[in-house]
Formats: structure tokens, sequence, C-alpha cells
């Protein structure tokens, strides 16, 4: 841009300046565009170089704007499988970010958000589970989401028999979690906590179900018993137990002390409705259940065989020799199998019956005394019935 275009630009009045300017300078007239060039580049030098102070502050506050934003959107993260070893528990009711700032806390990932976007990307943010997973430290988001699946949590295993007593079954909860018979007997009295029905009469014998059971680590006696009992209550619903003992006249307290004895006595599952059904005929009966295993419960002894004395002797209401009708409750925890045949007993007229052979457990089933007389002299002949 020439001096021509500079004056257009700038107008008359600073092209010319004053009036005295102008007659004070009218025989310079070279000294006065010099002048006016000066003031025109010192006019554009200094929003010049405001300009380039300002794109310098902008340009530097971009750049740490570019570098938060570009450290949320890749969150610090370690690469590879981590090292050593820490065990993590997720609690019930726990989110995915809850989970993430624990993994950050005790040094499993490089940071929570580096977690939460890899099991977002991996779509599983809802699939987490509670319990306890055993993961390493300084391990990639990726590699800790894979090991939080709950098919790796930590557990233990362990299977409850049928028709162990209460007296014997925690015990073996005992052995089998390595938590004390003192905590699990403890748990066992609190049965205000344990959820059984009603008509339990507060009483855990024959509610604590029998089954293959997984639980955390860290699971109390408390949380063991009250998951037995919950499986029972799943199972009685299953069977619809309050119906079916209301059809056989009979409260489901009866029907399942009536499915314990059932299970005590029976060696064989295909022989638990027939003993049911001598069960039934003999309550209808003005006769005494005489069942020996009952007896066994009252004296708190193992085995299969009540001898004649204990029969006699034995004052307890589970003498079922002694005192007709039931006895006060369940004397085992009944299985599956014992509650159905309790619930479906089979058809016959059936009043006895004898394992006749002690190896195999077959049982002999009878109507008269004399086929009774017969079944327990053939038990005797092979080593049985206190032969």
């Amino acid at each position: 841009m020439n001096d021509l275009d500079l004056n257009t630009l700038l107008g008359p009045e600073d092209d010319e300046g004053s009036p005295r300017r102008r007659s004070r300078g009218a025989g310079k007239r070279g000294g006065g565009r010099r002048r006016r060039r000066r003031r025109n580049r010192g006019r554009f030098l200094a929003p010049m170089l405001a300009f380039i102070v300002l794109a310098g502050i902008l340009g530097g506050g971009g750049y740490f704007a570019y570098t938060r934003i570009n450290d949320a959107l890749v969150p610090d993260d370690y690469t590879g499988a981590g090292s050593g070893e820490v065990v993590i528990e997720i609690k019930d009711g726990q989110s995915a970010s809850d989970v993430a700032q624990e993994l950050e806390r005790q040094g499993v990932v490089a940071s929570a958000r580096a977690f939460t976007n890899a099991i977002a990307n991996a779509k599983k943010s809802g699939s987490l589970q509670p319990g306890e997973y055993k993961l390493r430290k300084k391990m990639s988001a990726a590699s800790a989401v894979e090991m939080l699946d709950h098919d790796k949590r930590l557990r233990d295993t362990f299977t409850i028999a049928e028709g162990l007593r209460l007296s014997q079954t925690l015990p073996q909860l005992a052995e089998k979690t390595g938590k004390p018979l003192e905590e699990f007997n403890a748990a066992a009295k609190d049965v205000e906590s344990l959820d059984l029905p009603k008509y339990a009469k507060g009483k855990l014998e024959g509610y604590a179900f029998p089954a293959t059971y997984e639980f955390q680590p860290n699971s109390t006696p408390k949380q063991i018993l009250a998951a037995m009992v919950k499986r029972y209550n799943q199972t009685a619903e299953k069977y619809d137990i309050e119906s079916g003992a209301k059809d056989l006249g009979f409260t489901p307290h009866e029907l399942i002390t009536i499915a314990s004895i059932v299970q005590a006595e029976a060696g064989r599952q295909e022989d638990m409705a027939k003993i049911a059904r001598v069960i039934y005929n003999r309550l209808k009966l003005p006769m005494n259940l005489a069942m020996d295993s009952t007896v066994m419960y009252a004296l708190k002894k193992k085995g299969t065989y009540a001898t004649f004395a204990e029969t006699r002797n034995t004052k307890s209401r589970y003498n079922t020799y002694k005192y007709p009708g039931l006895p006060p409750g369940p004397i085992a925890n009944p299985g599956d199998h014992a509650i159905e045949a309790a619930l479906n007993p089979a058809k016959g007229p059936w009043l006895f019956f004898v394992a006749t052979d002690p190896k195999s457990q077959v049982t002999e089933f009878a109507t008269t005394e004399t086929e009774h007389n017969a079944l327990v002299a053939k038990c005797k002949a092979n080593g049985g019935c206190g032969g």
C-alpha cells in the first residue's frame, strides 16, 4: 500500500494536519511525508505486537486445554497382566464406578476412569456380581475386567448329605468351611435371623436343607445356615408343602417330621414311598410307629437298630415304641426324595418293613405280624436286626 492509499484511509485531517501545521510546513513537503510514515508505522506495529502476545497466550491455553481433554479421554492405564496378588471384594449393590475407585485405591488399575471405560467397552458394566476376586497389582483395566467375571469368584463348595441330624450337620459345616463350631452352634440358636417357617416352631432341625452349596470365603456361619433355610423354603414352595400336608390331614411340620423318618429309615430311594405308606397306615390305626430311628435320635446315638431295652426304657417323647403318634419334630434333615415320598406315599396295605439285607440295603414289606417275623428272621440271618 503506497502513501496515497494510506492517506486516503486516514482521511483529510490526518493527511494534511491542522491549518497551522499546513502553513508552517508548506515549504518542507518531503519532511512531512517522512514524519507521517513514521507515525503510520508506529500505529500498525503496536496492534501487531498485541496480536502476537494474545496469540501466544491463547495458544498456550489451548495446548493446556488440549492436554486436559486428552487426559480425560485417554486416562492413565497400565499395560499387561500385572504382578502380585490382591483380593478384591465386590459388595452387594456396588456400581462399576464404586468398584473402579476401589481398584485404583488398591493399586490394581492406574485410574478409575480407565476401568470404567474398559468395562463399558466390554459391555459388562451391569454384570458385576458380589463376591471376592483374586486380581494383581498394576494390571491393565481390560485385564481387570476379565478377572472380575462372576465365574472366577473365590468360593467354597461343599455338600451336606441327606438325613444328617443337626448335631452332625454343624460339625461338618465347621470342618468344611474352617469356621469355629461354636459359631455354628450359636447361629443355630439364633433362629430369628434364619427366616425359619412359622410352622418350624423355632427349631432348625429338619429345615437345614441338605444340598451342595457354594459360599464366599468370608461368609459367616449365620449366613450359611440362613442360606440352607432359604433352600428349604424354596423346596417347600416347589412342592407346595402346606397344601400337600393339608390334603393328607397333617400340618407342614408333621409332614417334614414324617419325611425325616422316611429319610432315616430308607436305605434306597425306591423304598421311600412305601416306607411313607407304612407310617401313614400305622398312624390311622391304634398302633405305635415303633421306629428305631426315633429312639436312636432320642438317645443321640448312631446306628440302625435299637435294642429291646432301649425301646422299653427310653422316656423321651421321641421313643415311638412307647408313645403313640408322631414324635415332637423332625429327627433329621430330609432331602427332596424323602419330602416327595411323604407327599406322595405309595398305595398299599403294608404295616411293617425290615431291611433284610444290611449290605445291599434292600428293604422288604409285610402286612401281617407273621410276615414281619419272617422278615426279621431273614434280617438276623444276614447279620442285621441286632442278630
